[in-house]
């Protein structure tokens, strides 16, 4: 893959100062910290990229070799990384490029060096949702309306009346802890506290935003889009990763946790990944068999019941039930509906119903015998 120009990574003039290109370089470094972009490679590249265009155009004798010879003029350069940086190799060399922006590199790292100020992370959101089989069956789009914290327009998050990030903490220098001597078991130990001027954060904001009053953040409403795949069940729970509260100044976000909650079915049972119906027949038809209507949660299918079906029995439907969810959030084959048969007995009888019925009661093939007698469970199981 091509490089693309130092001078365009970092969206500065060829002619920048150099306070300008350690401002654009601290600002993309921000942008793109994988801490604030968890998982996502592009922006870890992007991160890699910016540390690479600031450790050139920072240096001026790398920088005006660069700007006469371009990429080509870097190769086999003294103390040119080649853009193989690590994270801890961006810590080492560029930590100094954070301090003067009231924190530490080391914050995103946590805490090397012997401290860095605290990483402040919004809170996560809960919302429950309610889904119907038929829409667990094929996975649905949500949108949901969740108040919650997002960054103050008025100052960009910085919770600065002026826009800016704060100044450095006059007490422990952006670090965001003080060090205290304390007696122990085995003599003065040196104690690392949260510093009590800056809470931890490592800068203060002398002027604060009337919008947010210094928080960088207020409250509001979002609507929100939920993709919910097929398979999920009852108390299952769902996490998007930086769709949680806001946190302030410019922390990194929480995540939104989605707990699913499964209606209760009209006819249909769930069971794991199948789905179970009870039917009942009339006597008729368990006799002397036919055809009945079962319900599916794509609409109604025709089944057939053979002759002498008896109650007990269990019938199978394959690839009618519910769709097997993995751990990764991915979907495989299919539950099944089982239908239970049942036979219903009726309760009253006319009088000529009477009569026909006792016709039939000393008939050989409705008395049970050892021939057709067959208990529930052997009806169950086969």
């Amino acid at each position: 893959m091509e490089k693309r120009d130092y001078y365009e990574v970092l969206e500065v003039a060829k002619n920048a100062t150099p306070e300008e290109i350690k401002k654009a370089y601290r600002k993309k470094a921000i942008q793109y910290h994988p801490d604030k972009n968890p998982g996502d490679k592009a922006a870890e590249e992007k991160f890699k990229e910016a540390a690479e265009a600031y450790e050139v155009l920072s240096d001026p004798q790398k920088r005006q070799r660069y700007d006469q010879f371009g990429h080509a003029g870097m190769q086999g350069a003294a103390g040119f990384s080649g853009g193989g940086m690590s994270m801890e190799d961006i810590f080492t060399h560029f930590g100094d490029v954070f301090a003067g922006a009231g924190f530490d590199i080391s914050d995103f790292f946590g805490g090397r060096g012997g401290g860095g100020r605290r990483v402040i992370r919004g809170t996560d959101l809960r919302v429950r949702v309610k889904l119907t089989l038929e829409e667990i069956a094929t996975g649905v789009e949500k949108k949901i309306k969740v108040r919650k914290l997002v960054e103050c327009k008025s100052c960009h998050g910085t919770g600065s009346a002026d826009g800016r990030d704060g100044e450095t903490c006059p007490q422990c220098k952006g670090r965001g802890v003080v060090y205290r001597q304390q007696r122990g078991f085995l003599g003065m130990m040196q104690v690392q506290t949260d510093c009590p001027e800056c809470h931890g954060e490592g800068k203060i904001i002398r002027n604060k935003c009337t919008q947010c009053q210094g928080e960088g953040v207020v409250r509001e409403e979002e609507i929100i889009t939920i993709n919910i795949p097929a398979g999920v069940s009852h108390g299952m729970t769902l996490t998007m990763q930086g769709k949680g509260n806001a946190a302030p100044r410019g922390g990194v976000p929480g995540d939104l946790l989605v707990l699913i909650e499964e209606e209760e079915h009209k006819e249909l049972i769930r069971q794991g990944d199948d789905l179970v119906y009870n039917l009942l027949l009339d006597l008729p038809t368990a006799i002397l068999g036919g055809q009945v209507k079962i319900p599916t949660l794509t609409g109604e299918a025709k089944i057939t019941i053979s002759e002498g079906t008896q109650p007990g029995k269990v019938l199978r439907m394959r690839g009618k039930g519910l769709p097997h969810l993995d751990q990764y959030g991915r979907t495989y084959g299919q539950g099944d509906l089982l239908i239970n048969v049942g036979v219903y007995i009726p309760e009253k009888l006319s009088l000529d119903e009477r009569k026909q019925i006792e016709k039939l009661k000393d008939s050989p093939n409705i008395v049970p015998n050892g021939s057709n007698k067959k208990s529930f469970f052997q009806n169950l199981f086969g």
